[in-house]
């Protein structure tokens, strides 16, 4: 090979890296859509071929959330990757938001794209969507797996630290004036965590698909809590991730792909 086609070669290359490491998921046009969900303009995008695999980001997050998990999962699934209500680019002004109205529009959404079930992951307020949404739509729902969801927003279902800082902010900021759409939306999406979810572990029964409930060794949700929404659902795995707070999917990215990746390939086998 001469050195002028190796050089072409090798310059096409890392464009093409440079070039795949320059998409900003979350703000990607060319794979972004808005969808009519249930009276909000939602905002979706796709990624890939193949089976599809819903993605839904925690409170106060977005899609950026999924860009370690995006690349991996695109290579073989329908990634769909969603801003959630109120969140991101997905505009909801209403006053109301709860874990079950948003699982009712992730539900709505797939029925938009013509997608009868996906996989799902869910991580932190993402997790309870997932639990929540096999709860409701158990028809759209194949396999899930949950990382940092809780089932109570007390200092059961959060390190006594995080809920006590939660209460410290709640008091700090209730009666602050909020004019600014964005600071009523910010005070929403915050009082949805402080005030929910209440899910009993005994209705977590009806979930009838196969689940891997994840946390952290030192999450933000105690591992005891995690543990009993694991034994609550009748088709269940457990993971605790060695050394990992409570983003898993970014701290173990790797491991978290292929173990996630694996629960979803391989037929399901209780313990």
């Amino acid at each position: 090979m001469n050195k002028a086609l190796l050089c072409l070669l090798i310059a096409v290359a890392t464009c093409q890296v440079a070039c795949s490491q320059q998409i900003r998921y979350g703000d990607n046009p060319a794979a972004g859509k808005y969808y009519d969900v249930r009276g909000i303009k939602m905002y979706a995008e796709t990624y890939g071929q193949g089976k599809p695999l819903l993605l839904i980001h925690g409170n106060g997050g977005s899609i950026s959330a999924f860009s370690q998990t995006i690349p991996y999962f695109s290579k073989k699934y329908k990634v769909i990757a969603v801003d959630s209500r109120a969140h991101g680019k997905s505009v909801d002004k209403k006053d109301s938001l709860s874990f079950e109205m948003m699982a009712d529009d992730f539900a709505a959404l797939l029925d938009k794209m013509h997608i009868d079930s996906a996989y799902v992951i869910g991580w932190s307020d993402g997790g309870i969507n997932a639990i929540v949404m096999a709860m409701r739509h158990p028809g759209k729902v194949i396999k899930f797996a949950a990382t940092g969801a809780n089932l109570t927003p007390d200092s059961l279902g959060l390190t006594p630290a995080t809920w006590n800082d939660m209460v410290k902010q709640y008091a700090r900021d209730k009666d602050k004036p909020r004019v600014t759409d964005k600071e009523k939306n910010d005070w929403k999406i915050f009082m949805l965590d402080y005030v929910q979810p209440n899910i009993p572990f005994s209705a977590l029964k009806v979930i009838k698909c196969p689940a891997l409930i994840i946390c952290g060794d030192h999450d933000v949700i105690p591992i005891e809590h995690t543990t009993k929404i694991y034994q609550a659902i009748p088709c269940a795995y457990l993971w605790v991730v060695p050394n990992s707070g409570h983003p898993t999917l970014i701290e173990h990215r790797d491991e978290f792909n292929m173990v996630v990746d694996d629960f979803f390939e391989k037929p399901y086998h209780k313990f």
